[in-house]
């Protein structure tokens, strides 16, 4: 199985928030669609950004 610490930190924000598990899901979908539609339009490929801890 693949894991991404960036994505367990947004899920686990968007729980923090109050949302539930399938609105913190559906959130992540969408985050990760909108990083593919941004590297289509740029012609990019995906590379991992170093993992920043909050303030």
């Amino acid at each position: 199985m693949f894991f991404c610490p960036i994505s367990k930190a947004y899920y686990d924000r968007k729980r923090k928030e109050g949302k539930g598990h399938k609105q913190a899901v559906i959130a992540l979908a969408r985050r990760r669609v909108n990083v593919l539609w941004a590297m289509i339009r740029d012609h990019m490929l995906f590379q991992t950004a170093p993992v920043v801890p909050a303030a």
